[in-house]
């Protein structure tokens, strides 16, 4: 798989097909493979990008603290060394949701179009901050073990745990063979990171909010507020989902995906 030299790292990133260009933006604290059954899909029609951001999955890691805004700075130069020049269409899951905020702040001129999944807008507050504080430390004192089996929970259905063990199985290995700084310096980002709520009504990009009928992380209800925020947002909720939901139901994400990417040109 092609390796760029982007900032001051080398990003390991996945890219298939041929057409306009798709972006997957990966969550926390995880890698391209969450994206599996999209790249193969939309590779069909688009071109698929899909990096593991800086010190996750095969990307260099690299030390001292991150930001979203770091984040959305890497993916910006990756475009520029892919000769990516065309509006991206940005897909962007959980942690990939935040980073996409920051894209936007800073490179709205390069997006086609916004796809967010199981996010959020609002910042974390002073005891969600805490908790990403204790998950860094922990995390650098332990590695990174316990967070494999503390997530799981939190990120899938009891169906697709009970019903799917190899995706529970696939996930928690890439969990702990995440790089314990790597994990410490996202989760501090994301727990230093900005409250977008009033920038929603400014954002003018076709967006699809799709989220996991049963995700706890970013409730469903929190993200129908997001898509009715939006000047141009399309709600859609995913039966039998959670928080993973286009690693736990790809079918229909992809059709919503697909629909929207078709209805965004026209």
């Amino acid at each position: 798989m092609p390796q760029f030299r982007v900032n001051d790292h080398t990003m390991h990133v996945v890219t298939q097909g041929d057409g306009p260009p798709l972006l997957f933006v990966h969550g926390f604290p995880l890698d391209h493979t969450m994206w599996s059954a999209q790249i193969d899909h939309f590779a069909k029609t688009h071109t698929v990008i899909a990096p593991d951001l800086r010190g996750f999955g095969q990307s260099e890691v690299v030390d001292g603290p991150v930001t979203m805004q770091t984040y959305a700075d890497d993916l910006a130069a990756l475009l520029d060394a892919m000769n990516i020049t065309d509006p991206v269409h940005l897909c962007g899951l959980s942690m990939g949701g935040y980073i996409a905020w920051a894209f936007v702040e800073r490179y709205r001129d390069r997006l086609a179009s916004l796809i967010l999944c199981d996010t959020r807008a609002t910042a974390d507050n002073t005891a969600a901050q805490k908790t990403r504080e204790l998950t860094a430390l922990r995390v650098l004192k332990e590695g990174s073990d316990f967070l494999a089996s503390d997530l799981i929970d939190k990120l899938f259905v009891k169906q697709t745990r009970e019903q799917r063990p190899e995706i529970i199985e696939q996930t928690k290995q890439v969990i702990r063979s995440t790089d314990p700084t790597t994990i410490a310096a996202s989760s501090r980002a994301m727990g230093a990171r900005p409250d977008v709520s009033d920038r929603l009504p400014s954002i003018d990009l076709p967006t699809l909010i799709l989220v996991g009928e049963h995700d706890a992380i970013s409730p469903p209800s929190e993200m129908r507020d997001i898509a009715t925020a939006m000047p141009h947002a399309t709600y859609v909720e995913i039966k039998a989902a959670g928080h993973m939901s286009p690693l736990e139901r790809p079918e229909p994400v992809n059709a919503a995906i697909e629909h929207f990417l078709l209805e965004s040109i026209r």
